[in-house]
């Protein structure tokens, strides 16, 4: 009963981080705040939903698969969304008007701006 309890706590949880994530995803608005909301809570939500299926099927077969996905999607979930966002500020993706500032620029200077994507596209 314990086990059961505890596997759905576990889903309640990995069902709300993910949903957050998707609300994030559609509500933020710029392309970094949408990746910073998606990789962070996507990434909880799935170590939550793998942990349930730990709790619910032991430490068997199916049970240390979940466990290396956990260890695997904290590995690289992080990493990959450093780099989507590391692309589209060099490929200068603008963001958005309310950011307070660009703590980056000092430190790409050469980054393609907004306004020469536009007149790139036009030519």
């Amino acid at each position: 009963m314990t086990r059961e309890i505890l596997t759905l706590l576990f889903l309640v949880l990995g069902l709300f981080f993910i949903s957050t994530g998707c609300l994030g995803l559609y509500r933020m608005p710029d392309v970094f705040c949408r990746m910073h909301a998606t990789s962070k809570a996507t990434t909880l939500g799935l170590v939550f939903i793998l942990t349930a299926s730990f709790v619910h099927l032991g430490f068997a077969e199916v049970g240390f698969k979940a466990v290396l996905a956990i260890v695997f999607a904290f590995l690289t979930a992080p990493v990959g969304a450093h780099l989507i966002a590391k692309a589209a500020y060099q490929r200068g993706v603008k963001m958005d008007d309310r950011s307070i500032g660009d703590a980056l620029q000092a430190r790409y200077p050469d980054k393609v701006r907004h306004e020469q994507l536009r007149d790139k596209d036009s030519s």
